[in-house]
């Protein structure tokens, strides 16, 4: 808390005009304190603000401009006066500010110091002041006014009075009483405003007016409520049954807002009372809550009350467990009545408030250690649940799976035998096919194996499938339930439950032999990698692990591993669920509640880990085995469990093992340099990895479990195969050895301590290494930058040129390693800023070469060392690492090396070579978003020049670059300062630039107008496919989005964050595009495809002689011009030439590059060419036809509808004035096309018979 001169000090200084006044007034009163020779302690400041404050209310009247300064000072004073002095003067106080805070009118900035200074005279008073009367001026009327504005529709002035309340009633004189001595006063009045606002309201619904108008009110009343609520521990005693029942009868009222403050006032209630000085009234709470009971169908009250009902003994169960337990059975047997209701919302409260009586009501001790009268409590609970299933509360049933799952969650191992009748119900209901809630039953089932074990659910339920009992239904159905529910029990049930049924499935599959497979056969498959299935679970913490997991057993997993591929999955599964599960527990500091949990102690997880290490060194040698007959896309499981069992492996045997695979690890290698090199330059068909890269993986798996005598081996491994060029595979693995060592303690040592070793290591395999293996070589540098000496930072610039080089890399991983390690070492330089670097040591450097100090800035002068390279892909390189190491370290460096790299860069655009150039523009973005203003504006008069050289390349998307370097330019210098450093012929690019953005900026504008805003500032929430504004800042661009992908990479980003996806699929209405279909590659459009506009139905037209009339508009007399556009410019020449372009009836060109036509049609395909025609056109169509179908020239065969041999109709010249195009030639009598019953056909070619 600040003293009482600093918040004097920010008077005398004010920020605020409205602050001024105060500065005046307490000036004035420190000068007159001086006069007086008095000293400015809080006693003195409080005299003499007393006296003004007198003078400023002299005659009854407020002084507006005096008065709100004293009374804010007076505010701040008064906490820092002596207790004895504000007792003291008290009733002057009181009477001095009794007008203010009666005043009608008094604004708010007058109330709130007010308030303030009543605050900190009412938390002065002792206990014989509290006893005065309301009607003397004394303490509890001061709080009577407070009460007043703590209801006030001014939300300041009404929060602050409720805070002094809540101050002074937490605060009580000290006395023998739990309640502050105006507590009751407090609660009586808030009770009897609450009620008087509550009855007008309930008479405005009675007379069927709105209520609305007394909500506020009410709202204001119940938080006052809340507010004492909190501050009382509960509430007053002697009150709280009235309240109660007043607080449930405006919880009916139906408004959700005033039932939700209801319950916060019973939450703030029951929180007050979780303490142990206030929880004796928490009984006659409960008591009175109960007492308070609604109708069994009262929907709008009964849910409220069961919920308070539930939160109640929440807080119950939390002060004393053991009551509450013994209460449970009763309160159970009560609300589980409410199951029966007909409302689906009384069914729903009743269900939760049991589960939560289930989660909260059962102490951890009866689970246990129960007593005698404890199981008896458990008895009846079950009972209840069992009378749950009957037929009464069918209605129900749903609900009561959601207990019953609470039930099982709570008993655990407790839930047997008092809850095997359930089990058997709920079985029976899940067995019967037309049963509803199968996805409910089973969830209920699972809870009960994981409760129980499956072997007491399987007791009541058996499986029945090997010898099935006559009359009992076969339960396969349960073997998934079991899979995934299964676990912490008995392992020796499943050798003795599900082998044997594993084995009779298998038997059948073997002796149906090599004939077909039956459906039949297909299933007893299927129930064997089922019954596996489980294994898993029944290996997830086992209570007899000990027992069961004996050499037997372990040998037959180990046949299945070599022998049952599609099993060694499960399998792997649980041998690693075995360490794993007791590694959880071993690992566990606080033992309290791990006995509840799982029933394993960590002793006994402990002696679990020691028994499995026993078996570790065989089972360690069968999943080598199994790994290296495995192809590689399913080795991890096995690589997971090969790491488990390295865990708990005695170092003895692991030494051993680690030995025996680096001997065989040796040998293999020796083969490989024997083999021919003509078998190495073949293509291998195998795609099995060789030995050698097997061995490897199994030696950095181990390498972490090393001990550190076993170092030596391990890095002479590394260093044999990091040098050998002829398998990348190979060398890739041993790079990954040095990350992975960086991941255990042990490993960290051994780099710290063989980390000149290994620098040298790495520097002298440069030359060796493949163009696979570049990724993990830079991920190998990075694992030992950080364990680098001060005294050998020569190994930075030693590596640097190598890392920069790698910026160029093709593989975008390695690409991305590269910058991640540029990153680390200037960090790393940075933190050894002042220590020498020996340049003599580094590679290619002479042997006098001046060491130099590390430091951010030598870091760039190294980089940029490669911009005097010889090629351009060197440079260009150099350039795209100072571009990532600019972005990170733009805030450290030193303002100087900035401008020089800017300098330098800005020559670079004038090269000639593109690679260069491409990078340098990265380079200018960079510069241009992320560096000072003061620093680039100098920069713009020869920078903005040399850019708009490359904004006529179009190859590289040279010119979409430098466009959006000038955007982000313009956004950033304004456009009249980047138009003014631009070249006179290049400026129609930014005019380009700058009427885009007004056009968008209108168009916005105007959306916003119309109501159809953008998402983008939906809810007032930023939304944008970005994930932060400076990634929106840098990539987004209304125009060009086409900037370089590599920039993302280039600061550090992944690519997917930077861009959406902009590819359309093009599909049919009627049916969706099939992905899998080969031809779906021709419906995948780069670019947006627009919407067609459908053809409707057209009525078919006849002239005079029976003629169709085609492509004509309503009161056109000529029929015979087609092509003619329409009135409105709908049906235009253009529009059909789109139509029959974009159409699904047009051919496409398939992969091949063949012309392919659809003769699909959909549902709403207008029946192709077909036209609704009425009947009587029909009839005068079909004379029509019959009187000219008899041959006539141009006319139409009947049969078959094909043009005569002399036909013109089929066959005219297209092009403009054609047969084709409707018109006759010069001299030519009228043709008639030809004419089909109700039909237009297309006709056919003149070639074809």
């Amino acid at each position: 808390m600040a003293t009482l001169e600093e918040k004097l000090d920010k008077i005398r200084s004010p920020n605020l005009q409205s602050q001024q006044q105060t500065g005046v007034i307490l000036k004035a009163v420190e000068e007159t304190l001086k006069e007086q020779n008095t000293q400015p302690t809080p006693t003195g400041y409080f005299a003499a603000l007393l006296a003004l404050l007198n003078q400023s209310l002299e005659s009854g009247k407020i002084n507006k401009e005096l008065t709100p300064s004293v009374v804010y000072l007076l505010d701040v004073v008064t906490p820092y006066a002596p207790q004895p002095l504000l007792r003291s003067k008290f009733t002057q106080i009181l009477t001095l500010l009794a007008p203010v805070l009666l005043l009608d009118d008094a604004e708010a900035p007058l109330l709130k110091p007010s308030i303030g200074c009543l605050e900190s005279l009412l938390l002065a008073q002792d206990s014989a002041a509290w006893k005065l009367p309301t009607n003397e001026i004394s303490p509890r009327r001061a709080v009577a006014g407070l009460l007043n504005l703590a209801i006030d529709h001014r939300p300041k002035v009404r929060k602050r009075a409720q805070d002094a309340l809540k101050k002074v009633l937490k605060n009580p004189p000290p006395s023998p009483s739990l309640d502050h001595p105006a507590a009751d006063l407090c609660a009586e009045t808030a009770m009897r405003s609450l009620a008087e606002i509550a009855n007008k309201a309930a008479l405005s619904r009675k007379q069927k007016k709105s209520s609305a108008e007394h909500d506020p009110a009410l709202i204001h009343a119940l938080q006052l409520v809340k507010t004492i609520a909190a501050a009382t521990g509960g509430w007053p005693s002697a009150n709280i049954e009235a309240l109660c029942e007043l607080l449930l009868n405006i919880a009916k009222s139906g408004n959700e807002h005033m039932t939700m403050a209801v319950f916060d006032i019973f939450e703030m209630i029951f929180e007050g009372m979780a303490d142990e000085v206030a929880s004796a009234k928490l009984p006659r709470l409960l008591e009175i809550i109960s007492e308070l009971r609604p109708s069994a169908n009262d929907t709008q009250l009964l849910p409220p009350w069961i919920a308070i009902l539930s939160r109640g003994y929440d807080v119950s169960a939390q002060m004393e467990p053991e009551e509450t337990f013994q209460k449970l059975p009763d309160l159970f047997a009560m609300i589980s009545e409410f199951m029966e209701s007909s409302s689906h919302n009384i069914r729903i409260s009743a269900s939760e408030c049991l589960i939560s009586f289930m989660a909260n009501c059962i102490p951890d001790q009866v689970i246990i250690e129960p007593s005698i009268y404890d199981e008896k409590v458990l008895e009846k609970i079950g009972k209840i649940a069992e009378n749950l299933l009957s037929v009464k509360y069918q209605a129900a049933w749903m609900e009561t799976f959601n207990v019953l799952g609470a039930i099982f969650d709570a008993l655990r191992w407790r839930a047997n035998p008092m809850m095997l009748n359930v089990v058997r119900t709920v079985g029976e209901l899940r067995g019967n096919d037309s049963f509803m809630g199968k996805k409910e039953a089973d969830e209920v089932l699972g809870k009960a194996i994981r409760a129980m074990g499956p072997e007491a659910v399987l007791s009541v339920l058996p499986l029945n499938l090997v010898k099935p009992v006559k009359g009992q239904p076969g339960r396969a159905w349960m073997l998934p339930i079991l899979r995934d529910y299964t676990t912490n029990t008995n392992l020796q049930h499943f050798k003795t439950e599900f082998i044997p049924l594993s084995e009779a499935m298998f038997q059948r599959v073997l002796d149906n032999g090599d004939a077909a497979k039956t459906m039949e056969i297909k299933i007893y498959e299927t129930l064997v990698h089922q019954t596996w299935s489980i294994l898993p679970g029944y290996c997830d913490l086992p209570l007899d692990l000990t027992v069961a997991f004996d050499q037997a057993f372990a040998e037959m997993l180990a046949n299945l591993l070599y022998r049952q591929v599609d099993l060694r999955l499960d399998v792997c599964r649980a041998l690693k669920a075995l360490v794993e599960s007791n590694q959880a527990v071993a690992s566990l500091e606080d033992d309290g509640n791990l006995i509840l949990r799982s029933r394993v102690s960590k002793e006994d997880a402990q002696k679990n880990l020691a028994f499995l290490g026993g078996f570790a060194g065989n089972l360690l040698a069968v999943l080598f085995n199994v790994y290296s007959q495995t192809l590689p896309q399913s080795r991890g499981p096995i690589l997971q469990t090969i790491n488990a069992y390295l865990s708990i492996t005695p170092e003895k045997e692991l030494v051993e093992t680690f030995d025996r695979v680096s001997t065989m690890l040796a040998s293999s290698l020796n083969e490989a340099s024997e083999k021919d090199k003509k078998e190495k330059t073949q293509k291998s068909k195998d795609p099995m990895p060789s030995t050698s890269q097997t061995l490897m993986d199994l030696v950095i798996t181990m390498s972490v479990y090393l001990p550190r005598q076993s170092f030596g081996p391990l890095f002479n491994i590394a260093a044999l195969i990091i040098v050998k060029d002829d398998d990348p595979q190979l060398q890739k693995k041993a790079y990954k050895l040095i990350p992975r060592l960086a991941d255990s303690d042990t490993g960290k040592v051994a780099l710290q301590e063989r980390n000149a070793e290994l620098q040298n290591l790495i520097l002298s395999s440069a030359e060796k290494v493949s163009v696979p293996a570049r990724r993990e070589r830079l991920a190998a540098i990075s694992a030992l930058v950080p364990f680098i000496p001060g005294t050998a930072l020569h190994f930075i610039p030693s590596v640097l040129s190598e890392v920069v080089i790698c910026c160029k890399e093709h593989n975008e991983r390695a690409r991305t390693s590269a910058f991640e390690l540029l990153v680390l070492m200037g960090h790393k330089l940075a933190d050894a800023k002042g220590k020498p670097i020996d340049n003599s040591k580094v590679p290619h450097m002479p042997k006098d070469a001046p060491p130099v100090s590390a430091s951010i800035e030598e870091y760039f002068t190294m980089v940029s060392a490669g911009l005097a390279g010889s090629t351009p892909h060197m440079i260009s390189a150099s350039i795209t690492a100072l571009t990532r190491i600019l972005y990170e370290f733009r805030d450290t460096i030193n303002q100087e090396v900035l401008s020089d790299l800017v300098q330098t860069m800005d020559l670079f655009l004038t090269s000639n070579n593109r690679e260069i150039v491409k990078s340098v523009l990265g380079f200018v973005k960079v510069c241009v978003i992320s560096l000072p203003t003061e620093l680039m504006l100098p920069r713009l008069p020869t920078m903005i020049p040399n850019l708009m050289v490359w904004a006529h390349e179009h190859k590289g998307h040279f010119r979409a670059k430098v466009k959006h370097i000038l955007e982000r330019m313009v956004r950033r210098f304004g456009f009249d300062t980047v138009n003014r450093n631009c070249p006179e012929a290049d400026r129609k690019l930014l005019t380009n630039i700058r009427k885009t953005k007004e056009r968008s900026k209108r168009k916005k504008e105007a959306a916003k107008e119309e109501g159809n805003e953008d998402g983008n500032q939906q809810n007032g929430k930023r939304r944008s496919r970005f994930e932060s504004e400076y990634d929106e800042a840098l990539y987004s661009s209304e125009e060009s989005d086409a900037s370089d992908d590599s920039d993302a990479e280039v600061l550090g980003r992944s690519r997917k964050a930077q861009k959406g996806g902009s590819t359309y699929i093009m599909e049919d209405e009627d049916e969706p595009l099939d992905l899998l279909d080969r031809k779906a590659l021709a419906s995948i459009s780069s670019t947006k495809p627009g919407k067609l506009r459908k053809a409707g139905k057209t009525k078919a037209k006849t002239d005079l002689d029976g003629k169709l009339i085609l492509g004509e508009e309503d009161g056109d007399d000529d029929a015979m011009v087609i092509d003619t556009p329409g009135g409105n410019g709908e049906e235009s020449g253009v529009g059909a030439y789109v139509a029959a372009l974009k159409s699904k009836d047009v051919g496409r060109r398939g992969r091949g590059g063949r012309l392919k036509f659809s003769n699909r049609r959909g549902k709403d395909d207008d029946g192709d060419e077909e036209m609704d025609v009425d009947e009587k056109d029909v009839s005068t169509i079909k004379s029509q036809i019959n009187r000219g179908g008899r041959g006539g020239r141009g006319g139409a065969s009947p049969r078959g509808f094909r043009p005569g041999r002399g036909g013109g109709g089929a066959r005219g010249r297209s092009g403009k004035g054609g047969i084709s195009a409707g018109r006759r030639g010069l001299g030519e009598g009228k043709r008639h096309g030809p004419a089909f019953a109700g039909k237009v056909g297309k006709p056919k070619s003149p070639g074809r018979r």
